[in-house]
């Protein structure tokens, strides 16, 4: 095999993962449809779609081990390009049945329900929407049962009225309505499963703004023993990223699974033990998990703006605010508002209230 690591996908997540990688002394590629990928910045990359079993057989033939930038590829897909080569897909973590599962929320929701975790109810819509409404009522999420992320592929549903006039998103199936959750505060756990140890990294509270993930920060709680037992529900074996909702009485739901590294998890960069990324790269090549170790860490994501400047500008305003602060920028070539463009990460005290500051600093320098 000419490298160690294949990434499909070339992502943000995929860049970090190789930098991780790479740090390791291993050599990896990735594939995507933009020749100019922020992964392909830092280690070769092939161009081609993700969809197409064709192109994703050149990087399963050349890479001893595969995994994915994000979830999203087809499982049958991948399924294909490992066939079209002669290789066992064992090759790939997540596995194909996992992944299939996952991708598809309504089956990923039954099977947590199976495994006994609480989450909100949910079941597809079909024909007019009566049993949907029947089973679920309102107010209700629909949701894209395949695809869906940061807020796309979700529409929130508070009358009879509103279900209809969406009619046309659901009408074609592949939709799925959902009960909706008063939830207190959202949380998140990085779960890492691997057969000889499963292990979690600390439970975070997730701020959203407009359904994008904005601030992420420790929630002085653990919720690990719930996202585990999602991880398990799935049959998952790698790194995981689990959402969850916090009630106001405490308990805790199981929102949703992501097989790869997560935003929620990009604090780890700089809290002083292995980041994600790494651990991501140990449990794909089968290596032993690093320890958990760590200080308490918020992160702070830098998103798009319609009229940017220069971007250095902002990342030298965000370090000269605080000497404290890391940045991480993603090297996208254009920005919209609400794309992921970066984060930052405080570490020490005061953090949330500092990576506020930071991020402020980092966009009046951005727009001058």
């Amino acid at each position: 095999m000419q490298f160690d690591l294949g990434f499909l996908g070339g992502g943000q997540l995929a860049r970090m993962s190789i930098q991780a990688a790479q740090r390791m002394g291993l050599r990896c590629l990735s594939i995507d449809p933009d020749a100019a990928s922020p992964a392909s910045q830092v280690a070769p990359a092939a161009v081609g779609n993700l969809n197409d079993p064709d192109a994703l057989a050149s990087v399963v033939e050349s890479c001893a081990r595969i995994t994915l930038e994000n979830e999203f590829i087809p499982a049958t897909a991948i399924e294909r390009a490992f066939a079209k080569v002669g290789r066992n897909p064992e090759a790939l973590m997540p596995g194909l049945e996992t992944l299939a599962l996952i991708q598809d929320k309504l089956l990923q929701r039954e099977a947590l329900e199976k495994a006994g975790l609480a989450g909100p109810e949910a079941v597809a819509i079909e024909d007019d929407g009566t049993r949907a409404i029947a089973t679920i009522g309102f107010p209700m999420m629909l949701k894209s049962r395949k695809g869906g992320y940061d807020g796309k592929g979700a529409r929130y549903v508070a009358t009879p009225q509103d279900f209809e006039d969406l009619r046309s998103l659901w009408q074609d199936g592949g939709w799925m309505a959902e009960q909706y959750v008063n939830f207190s505060r959202e949380l998140a756990v990085m779960v890492y499963r691997t057969p000889q140890m499963v292990g979690c990294f600390p439970t975070m509270e997730t701020i959203q703004t407009n359904h994008v993930c904005d601030l992420v920060y420790p929630a002085a709680t653990d919720a690990s023993e719930v996202a585990v037992a999602a991880v398990e529900a799935v049959q998952g074996w790698g790194l995981y990223g689990v959402e969850l909702f916090e009630t106001s009485g405490g308990k805790i739901l199981v929102n949703e699974i992501a097989p790869r590294p997560h935003n929620t998890g990009h604090y780890t960069l700089d809290w002083g033990g292995p980041s994600q990324f790494e651990q991501h790269v140990r449990v794909v090549l089968g290596l032993p998990p690093a320890p958990m170790d760590g200080l308490p860490t918020c992160m702070a994501n830098l998103l798009g703006i319609a009229q940017p400047g220069d971007w250095r500008n902002g990342l030298l305003r965000a370090l000269a605010s605080d000497p404290g602060i890391r940045v991480h920028w993603y090297g996208k070539a254009e920005s919209r508002p609400g794309r992921k463009m970066g984060h930052l990460n405080a570490t020490g005290g005061d953090i949330v209230a500092r990576a506020r500051a930071a991020r402020e600093a980092f966009y009046s320098g951005w727009a001058e």
